[in-house]
C-alpha cells in the first residue's frame, strides 16, 4: 500500500503539472518517497486543528516541488481534488509556490531557494524555547525537505551553523540530493562534500539511497539524535521519466509520450485518477498515530498551561507604556531610546524574542535580565545570531510563524543583507521588527560602506512593510505602540547620534505617520518635512528662517499615505514645501513641486568626524538653511 501511495502522490503531481502547461515533474518524481514517509509515518498534525501548537512542522524548502506538497496534502485530506485541477490558476489555493496563509497545511511561503531551511531553524529554535518554559506541553519537531539549490544559497549555511552551535536537535532535514540543477549537472558548480560539512556544523549525519524502507529507518533513527540531523537521500531527479537523471525535467511539462507511459508506469492511467482505499489509508495513518498525541496535548495544556501561553494560542497581546516610566535625557539617541522602551516591554510581553547580529551592545536590543538563548538555557530571550544577517531575517519569520514577536537588529547599511526574508515577512503578513541603527551618514568616520543612503528608499517600496523612522524617544515609543499594536512586518530606522527629545513630539500622533511639530506663525509660506535626526534640525532651519515657517514630521510615510485626504491637505496644504532627509530623494518627489526642493543625498558618503562629513555633504545646519532661503 505504501508504494500504492507513493505511485499516486506521483501521477497526481504530473497531472497538475500536466493541466497547467507548466511545473517542475523532476522533484515530484525523485521526493514523492520522502515526503510519503514523513506524513505518513512520523509528521503528528491535524487537519481538524490546523493550528495546534504542539504540531509537528513540514517545510518544502525545494518550494518549485508545490506540485509535490499539494499532492500529498490532498491525499492527506487536506485539499479537494479541484484543487489539485487549478493549480498555478489566478484564485486557486494551488499557486506556484507553497503560500503560507493561503494552502491549509501550508507553514509557511517558500520559493527563494534557502529561505526555507533557514526558517525551518527559527521554528525549532521557537519549539526548544517553549518546550524550556512548558516541557510538558510542547515536544515537536521540525521536518524539511531541500534540495541541493538550497544548500547552495548562503543562507542554509548561515542557518545550519546556527542550528549546529545550538543543537537543534528537534530539525530533521531530508537532502533531496539528485545532483542536478536548473541548467545543468551540479559537479559544474557545486562539488561540496555535504555530509562533512554538515558534521563540521555540528549535526548528526545519514546517507541513505530513495528506498521508502531506508527513508524510515533514518527517519527512526533522526528522533533520538543528540543534535540537528541531515538525512542525504540518493535521488534520481525525474525518475521513470525518458528524460531522467536530466536537468531538462527539472523546470518543464513532460513530453506529450513521456506523461504517458509514466501514467502507465504508475499505475494510473486517466488524468487525476486516485485509488480512495489508498487515501483512506494514508488518512487513517496519520489519524490513528496523531490523535493519542492531541489529545494529550490537551490535557496537558489545561494542567500545566498559563495565562502568558495564550499569545501563543489566540495572538493577544498587553503591554503599557508611559513616557513617565523612563527618564530620558534632554539629548538621547533614538538607538538609546529604543533600548529602554524595548526592555520595558520585554518585562511586560513573554512572546518578545530576538536579538542582535552580533550588534546588540551597539543596537541596544539585549534585554536585560532575560537570559541568552543557548544549548545551556533555551529559556533564554536574548538570542545571538552572530554575523548572519541573511539567517537571522529568515529565522524571525520562522519565530513569528510559530506565535513569538520576533525582533532582530543589525547596521541600516547591512539592510539589504536581510532585505529578501523582510519581502517573505510582508509577503507573509507576519509581526515581525526589523530594528536598523547607525541610520545616516552622521555616523562619521566608519566611512561610505556604513553609512546608508538608499536604504530608505529600498525598504519603502516594500509593499506590506511599514518603516518608522522616529525623531526622539517620544515618536519611538508612538512607533513600537503603533508597531504592537498592528500584526504586520516593521522597520523600525535608529540614529547613533544623539538628537534633542524635542517637547513638540508626540506619540500619540505617530500612528498618523506625519504631523506638524512647528506650526507657522503668521501666514503660511513653506513647509519643512523631515525625519529622524532631520526633524530637529528643520526645527533650527525653521528657527533662522523666522515666521510663516511650518515643520512637520514624518516618522512613517506608510501610514500617512493610508490617511484621508482631508488629513494630508490639513498637514500638507498647497504650499512651497520642502523635505530634509540624510538619504535618497528616490520616492520623495510626490511631496515637493521640484528637485531643488528635495533636501536630500544622493551620493555615497565620506569617512571624518560627524561634523566634517555633514558639512562636505551640504548637510550642516548652515549649509542646509542656505539653500532653503535660497530658494525662497
Amino acid at each position: 500500500m505504501d508504494e500504492r501511495i507513493i505511485n499516486n502522490i506521483k501521477a497526481l503531481g504530473i497531472d497538475m503539472i500536466e493541466k497547467a502547461g507548466s511545473g517542475h515533474p523532476g522533484i515530484v518524481l525523485s521526493a514523492a518517497p520522502l515526503i510519503y514517509t514523513i506524513y505518513a509515518n512520523y509528521l503528528n498534525i491535524n487537519k481538524d486543528d490546523q493550528n495546534w501548537m504542539n504540531r509537528d512542522r513540514f517545510v518544502l524548502s525545494a518550494g518549485h516541488g508545490s506540485a509535490l506538497l499539494y499532492a500529498t496534502l490532498y491525499m492527506a485530506g487536506y485539499l479537494s481534488l479541484d484543487d489539485l485541477k487549478k493549480f498555478r490558476q489566478i484564485g486557486s489555493v494551488t499557486s506556484g509556490h507553497p503560500e503560507y496563509g493561503v494552502t491549509p497545511g501550508i507553514e509557511m511561503s517558500t520559493g527563494p531557494l534557502g529561505q526555507g531551511f533557514a526558517s525551518a531553524v527559527g521554528m525549532a529554535m521557537a519549539e526548544k524555547h517553549l518546550e524550556a518554559k512548558y516541557p510538558k506541553i510542547f515536544n515537536y519537531k521540525v521536518y524539511v525537505i531541500c534540495g541541493d539549490g538550497d544548500l547552495m544559497e548562503g543562507i542554509s549555511y548561515e542557518a545550519s551553523s546556527l542550528a549546529g552551535t545550538l543543537k537543534l536537535n528537534n530539525l530533521i532535514v531530508l537532502y533531496d540530493s539528485n545532483s542536478i540543477c536548473l541548467d545543468g549537472e551540479t559537479s559544474k558548480t557545486f562539488n561540496d562534500d555535504v555530509p562533512l560539512r554538515f558534521k563540521a556544523l555540528g549535526w548528526n549525519v545519514i546517507e541513505i539511497d530513495s528506498d521508502y524502507k531506508k527513508i524510515d529507518k533514518a527517519l527512526r533513527d533522526a528522533q533520538d539524535s543528540d543534535k540537528p540531523v541531515l538525512i542525504k537521500v540518493k535521488t534520481v531527479i525525474g525518475e521513470g521519466s525518458y528524460l531522467e537523471g536530466t536537468n531538462k525535467v527539472h523546470g518543464s511539462p513532460l513530453a506529450e509520450d513521456d506523461y504517458k507511459q509514466l501514467k502507465e508506469k504508475l499505475g494510473f492511467i486517466s488524468p487525476f485518477e486516485v485509488d480512495m482505499e489508498a487515501k483512506r489509508y494514508f488518512e487513517d495513518k496519520i489519524s490513528s498515530r496523531t490523535t493519542v498525541k492531541y489529545n494529550e496535548f490537551l490535557d496537558n495544556y489545561e494542567k500545566y498551561g498559563d495565562k502568558d501561553l495564550e499569545y501563543f494560542k489566540r495572538g493577544r497581546i498587553s503591554y503599557s507604556i508611559d513616557k513617565s516610566d523612563f527618564e530620558a535625557l534632554d539629548v538621547q539617541s533614538t538607538r538609546d531610546s529604543s533600548g529602554i522602551v524595548l526592555n520595558h516591554l520585554a518585562s511586560q510581553i513573554p512572546s518578545l524574542f530576538g536579538g542582535s547580529a552580533d550588534l546588540s551592545s551597539s543596537t541596544k536590543t539585549y534585554l536585560k535580565n532575560m537570559g541568552d538563548f543557548s544549548c545551556f538555557n533555551y529559556s533564554g530571550r536574548n538570542i545571538w545570531f552572530g554575523v548572519r544577517e541573511h539567517a537571522m531575517g529568515a529565522i524571525l519569520n520562522g519565530l513569528a510563524l510559530s506565535g513569538f514577536r520576533s525582533f532582530g537588529s543589525t547596521f541600516f547599511a547591512f539592510s539589504d543583507y536581510v532585505k529578501p526574508a523582510m519581502r517573505l515577512s510582508a509577503f507573509m503578513d507576519l509581526p515581525v521588527s526589523y530594528i536598523f541603527t547607525h541610520d545616516s551618514i552622521n555616523i562619521g568616520m566608519d566611512g561610505p560602506t556604513h553609512q546608508p543612503v538608499e536604504q530608505l528608499a529600498a525598504l519603502r517600496s516594500i509593499p506590506n512593510m511599514t518603516v518608522y523612522r522616529p525623531a526622539d524617544l517620544n515618536e519611538v515609543i508612538g512607533a513600537y505602540e503603533n508597531i504592537l499594536d498592528r500584526k504586520k512586518p516593521s522597520a523600525l530606522v535608529l540614529a547613533r547620534m544623539a538628537t534633542p527629545n524635542l517637547k513638540e513630539t508626540d506619540a500619540n500622533l505617530v500612528s498618523r505617520g506625519a504631523y506638524t511639530v512647528l506650526k507657522e506663525k503668521g501666514e503660511l509660506k513653506a513647509i519643512l518635512i523631515a525625519t529622524g535626526t532631520e526633524v530637529s534640525l528643520a526645527m533650527d532651519v525653521a528657527s533662522k528662517l523666522g515666521a510663516g515657517i511650518r515643520v512637520v514630521s514624518m516618522p512613517s510615510m506608510e501610514l500617512f499615505e493610508d490617511q484621508s485626504d482631508d488629513y494630508k491637505c490639513e498637514i500638507l496644504p498647497k504650499v512651497q514645501t520642502f523635505f530634509i532627509e540624510a538619504g535618497s530623494s528616490y520616492g520623495l518627489r510626490k511631496y515637493v513641486s521640484d528637485d531643488e526642493h528635495l533636501i536630500t543625498i544622493d551620493k555615497f558618503g565620506a569617512s571624518g568626524s560627524t561634523s566634517s562629513v555633514l558639512d562636505y555633504m551640504d548637510f550642516s545646519l548652515e549649509k542646509v538653511y542656505e539653500r532653503i532661503k535660497k530658494v525662497l
